[in-house]
């Protein structure tokens, strides 16, 4: 399904928007559409506080001259492949993601787990609770990117395996 997703991304989204195919990944809810636009030409002396400012505007210039666009096919995609759509683009280094699902997670902690969240609150590096576990969430996915695309590559060869077993 990924694949599909991707090539029906790829060949209805028009050439002039992005510098090569987007990059599209999904899950069970969501696809994330973010594309490439061409790096801003400035002058050799900029500073680089002046080149993400100008990579930004490149950004949510593109956000804005696209987005009626953008939505009609967000609602062919959502009706196709019955998932909500989000877009980003990148300039340079710069990523901004314009629209994107937030969507609640049950879990039950213990009260060490708990109080860990407080701490994360109390101390000002989150607002509430949810947003202490998203943010262990991310620095989780920052620091052991590699175990985790690991893991991901380990579920895939599981998949394959299932629909090669006896109760397909």
């Amino acid at each position: 399904m990924e694949s599909e997703i991707q090539s029906w991304f790829t060949s209805r989204l028009p050439a002039a928007w992005f510098a090569g195919p987007p990059e599209v990944t999904s899950d069970s809810e969501e696809i994330l559409v973010i594309g490439e636009l061409p790096d801003v030409e400035l002058a050799g002396g900029t500073s680089p506080e002046a080149r993400v400012a100008a990579r930004v505007a490149r950004i949510d210039r593109f956000r804005e001259e696209t987005r009626d666009e953008r939505v009609k096919i967000a609602r062919e995609a959502e009706r196709r492949f019955r998932r909500k759509v989000a877009w980003g683009a990148r300039c340079g280094q710069e990523t901004r993601v314009f629209t994107t699902l937030s969507l609640p997670v049950m879990t039950r902690l213990r009260m060490p787990e708990r109080s860990v969240l407080d701490t994360l609150v109390a101390g000002g590096v989150a607002r509430s609770r949810s947003d202490a576990l998203a943010w262990c969430v991310r620095l989780v996915g920052m620091h052991q990117a590699d175990w985790i695309q690991g893991l991901r590559e380990a579920l895939v060869k599981v998949d394959e395996a299932r629909r090669k077993g006896p109760l397909n």
